[in-house]
């Protein structure tokens, strides 16, 4: 039997938790009755540096279960480099993980068939949504066309899928040898190379609190996974330059002719929204270079992804 570790990242989640919490423990205790996992098998909720009683909870929950460990980051360093910490943490001392979210909006439930497929051979197992009826129309038309625009873009992603996914050790130990400061778990991973899988189930509405990931911060996320995985942006940006060259171009010849003509060209108008159009097209190419950039910038200074502060381990105890 293999040792499993569930890697719950948390942000401000006091409202879910003791649901979570009990939840997740009962399907710890069901994997060790059926033999499908170790006894010393447990969960780390790592908590990205939560303003309310997330902590506490946690620590909480350390001392009266074996099976909940903790993991406390110095300061908020966002979703991904969370679920990273606790991956990293995990890594040497487990045989297979699953990351999930503290809403447990992802179904529980097929944590067991994940670890059908791990036995069966399987190094990453995708937890994959099966439908979005629970979503609202605009929810699921940004959804669909962030995963179709990340497939445009050369991004290898699973469609549907977020970051409830099963690793072995050795597709954990791949991962940490990715080292950008960029993160975007969900275009690399696919990378790998490993054999992978999928499970499909029905993602639930949340139980409480606040989604961590409104609009504005979705359409930043996509914006990181696209241009931390592809320059295709900027192969859009020369073309579309040389494109506007070409029409310069033909409006050049169009006017010289006119000219000799003794055509009159009129044209304040057009020649005004030439110009906005003009200035607005080198706006947003400086601003799509920048990007890139800044990016550069970040990775060259090297900084620590986060820093641990309190790591609550059962192991230490025995």
């Amino acid at each position: 039997m293999k040792r499993l570790m569930i890697v719950v990242p948390c942000f401000n989640e006091e409202e879910v938790l003791p649901t979570s919490l009990k939840e997740l423990i009962s399907a710890v205790e069901n994997l060790i009755k059926k033999e499908k996992i170790s006894r010393d098998s447990g969960i780390l909720f790592v908590n990205d540096g939560s303003r309310d009683r997330t902590w506490e909870l946690i620590s909480k929950a350390h001392k009266e279960s074996n099976y909940v460990y903790g993991l406390n980051l110095a300061g908020n360093v966002g979703h991904q480099n969370a679920l990273l910490a606790g991956l990293n943490t995990v890594k040497d001392i487990c045989d297979v993980s699953i990351s999930i979210d503290a809403d447990l909006q992802d179904d529980v439930g097929v944590i067991e068939e994940m670890i059908d497929k791990y036995y069966s051979g399987a190094d990453i197992v995708y937890g994959v949504r099966s439908e979005r009826k629970t979503d609202s129309f605009f929810k699921r038309f940004t959804a669909q066309t962030f995963y179709k625009f990340m497939s445009a873009m050369g991004v290898k992603s699973v469609y549907n899928h977020a970051d409830f996914r099963l690793m072995s050790a050795r597709a954990m130990q791949a991962l940490s040898l990715y080292k950008e400061r960029n993160l975007f778990l969900r275009g690399i991973v696919p990378q790998i190379g490993y054999k992978t899988d999928c499970v499909y189930y029905v993602r639930k509405q949340r139980m409480a609190g606040e989604s961590k990931y409104p609009f504005k911060k979705m359409l930043s996320f996509a914006f990181d996974g696209i241009t931390s995985f592809s320059i295709k942006p900027i192969k859009m940006v020369t073309a579309l330059g040389a494109v506007i060259v070409v029409c310069s171009v033909i409006a050049f010849i169009y006017t010289m002719i006119s000219y000799f003509m003794g055509h009159t060209v009129p044209g304040w108008s057009s020649l005004m929204i030439s110009i906005w159009f003009l200035g607005g097209v080198q706006l947003l190419s400086v601003g799509i270079v920048g990007q890139y950039v800044g990016k550069t910038y970040i990775e060259s200074k090297e900084r620590p992804q986060y820093i641990i502060e309190e790591f609550l381990n059962h192991d230490k105890k025995s």
